[in-house]
């Protein structure tokens, strides 16, 4: 008789699951490396030192984490409604056009800190309204959500090449591409604050939408699980028919989880928009809603193991550069075989380690469970 299903405490459940998958994605990734002529552990050496040796390289992995982090939550709302939005790209490059229209229209007229809120909203709106599309289709004409986000990913990047080259680009401007914002648009940076404890953070484009991120976390954490509205939206993701005969609307749970999905997609476009670019340009998401998915489910759907999943996606990006600089034998492409293969265990084999974790904590947590476990009967 095997050991009966035991609830794992959240450090095994966002911590040590994780972190074994983890572990065996790089040993894999370190015998690929291996097999390539290079030393696995000098290649993990110039890794961590690029994301986290030196202040730029710290910085930029604040800026990379910040993106994954909204990316991440968006995708791990929905997951908790059962739902897959794999449409955070569209729904960021929408967001990035809110908050654009929102920095061109007040950077010349209000510092910054009035601008910030307003670009928040538009960001927010407009990822919302463009998930919202697919949301009631699925809610009320029966269209799967997959088809639908991905489809309106390539809708979303079409409508911002015609609106860039042909409406938003000043005139005899080339690039397809706003106007840089004034000092009203941009985002303060974090080096200074870093500074004050002695860290040069140089060119990183890291800057305050990285509190906005982590603010984020705790509303998502505090939304679902402490409102009568997020119970809903688990229940329903956990059983739907179990849902519907408790008097749950379906259809409201869809509309308000893929809304909140496509508000947090839209303010990752706050990041690089308003902080590292400054204008609005074509790809400026450059597959940070793709990303999301991986984080989403290497965090466990956990405001908590976002942020972590975040980060060490964050430090692949930064690091991964250095070391595609200081290995020419191990090229970007070999990064995205790292990365991949952290997706693959995190993912799709997530469940390789899972069950014999949950049996070895069965067996510790009590006497009883042992016994069942040794398939003695209990007293």
């Amino acid at each position: 008789m095997s050991a009966p299903a035991a609830k794992l405490p959240l450090w095994v459940e966002v911590g040590l699951i994780p972190l074994v998958n983890v572990a065996v994605a790089f040993l894999v990734a370190g015998l690929v490396v291996l097999f390539i002529g290079e030393s696995p552990l000098q290649a993990v050496r110039i890794l961590l030192w690029g994301a986290l040796g030196f202040g730029e390289g710290i910085g930029f992995t604040l800026f990379y984490t910040t993106n994954f982090i909204f990316t991440g939550l968006a995708v791990a709302v929905a997951f908790h409604a059962g739902l897959f939005n794999i449409g955070g790209e569209g729904q960021a490059y929408l967001g990035g056009l809110g908050a654009a229209l929102a920095a061109l229209a007040l950077d010349r007229v209000v510092p910054w800190y009035v601008t910030f809120p307003l670009a928040i909203c538009g960001a927010a709106l407009f990822g919302a309204a463009w998930a919202f599309i697919p949301a009631w289709l699925q809610a009320r004409r029966g269209s799967h959500i997959v088809i639908t986000t991905i489809m309106f990913n390539f809708i979303a990047s079409s409508l911002m090449v015609w609106l860039l080259v042909d409406h938003l680009s000043p005139a005899g401007s080339m690039q397809p591409e706003t106007r840089t914002f004034a000092a009203g648009g941009a985002l303060p940076e974090l080096g200074p604050l870093f500074g004050l404890f002695g860290a040069d953070m140089g060119a990183a484009p890291a800057n305050i939408s990285l509190f906005l991120a982590l603010f984020a976390c705790l509303a998502v954490y505090l939304f679902i699980w402490r409102t009568r509205l997020g119970y809903e939206i688990r229940a329903t993701g956990l059983n739907p028919t179990a849902a519907v005969y408790a008097g749950i609307s379906t259809v409201k749970v869809t509309l308000v989880a893929m809304f909140l999905s496509g508000a947090l997609a839209g303010m990752m476009a706050l990041n690089p928009v308003l902080g590292e670019q400054q204008r609005l340009q074509i790809d400026f998401v450059q597959g940070a809603g793709f990303v999301g998915i991986a984080v989403a489910l290497m965090g466990r759907a956990h405001p908590l193991g976002v942020v972590l999943a975040a980060f060490l996606f964050g430090m692949l990006y930064q690091g991964g550069a250095e070391l595609a600089f200081d290995m020419p034998t191990i090229s970007r492409d070999m990064i995205v075989v790292i990365q991949a293969l952290v997706i693959l265990f995190a993912g799709a084999l997530e469940h390789m380690f899972r069950p014999g974790i949950a049996r070895a904590f069965a067996l510790m947590s009590s006497p009883q469970r042992r016994r069942l476990a040794a398939g003695e009967e209990a007293p």
